[in-house]
């Protein structure tokens, strides 16, 4: 297994860890101050109220949000296929080629899921508009884990693509 084929399948595996952490995680949206702060996220949506103790529930996620919420799982098991393919690369060469593909698909699953996630700040939970969220509310860092995802995926398909051939 050359050098770019390791780095290809450590970026893809961190990016794996990363968007299961987003996904795990109920901070893709921060409401309020932090006395009184929500979160919302794809699986978890916690309050706390003037410092008590924080309570979650499974929030009724609009259409959009279940999109996406949907896209990225299935990111997640492609870039978990692209890390068990270059596993198997050194034995059957022919999967690095299949790995590409794999998670060239995850990429693309990734940023449908970035491009769709934003159209459900109408939610009554957020009170703002689609691509607009209002003056009290900030992403996450489960939102921020998400893009780093993406970034990961996309320079670990460089690598993989040897388009970033070093000197």
């Amino acid at each position: 297994m050359d050098k770019l084929t390791v780095i290809s399948g450590c970026l893809f595996l961190a990016a794996d860890i990363f968007a299961i952490a987003s996904v795990a995680t109920p901070a893709w949206i921060s409401i309020g101050e932090s006395a009184s702060s929500r979160t919302v996220g794809l699986v978890w949506q916690c309050q706390t109220i003037h410092g008590r103790d924080r309570t979650c529930l499974f929030p009724q996620l609009p259409r959009e949000w279940i999109a996406t919420l949907l896209f990225i799982i299935l990111g997640i098991i492609s870039l978990t296929v692209t890390c068990g393919l270059l596993v198997m690369s050194p034995w059957h060469r022919e999967t690095s080629r299949y790995a590409r593909w794999i998670a060239f698909m995850g990429m693309m699953l990734f940023c449908t899921a970035a491009f769709i996630f934003p159209m459900g700040f109408y939610i009554n939970e957020i009170g703002g508009q689609p691509y607009r969220l209002p003056n009290n509310t900030v992403v996450g860092s489960s939102y921020v884990l998400f893009i780093l995802s993406i970034f990961f995926t996309v320079v670990g398909l460089l690598f993989a693509g040897k388009v970033c051939l070093p000197g």
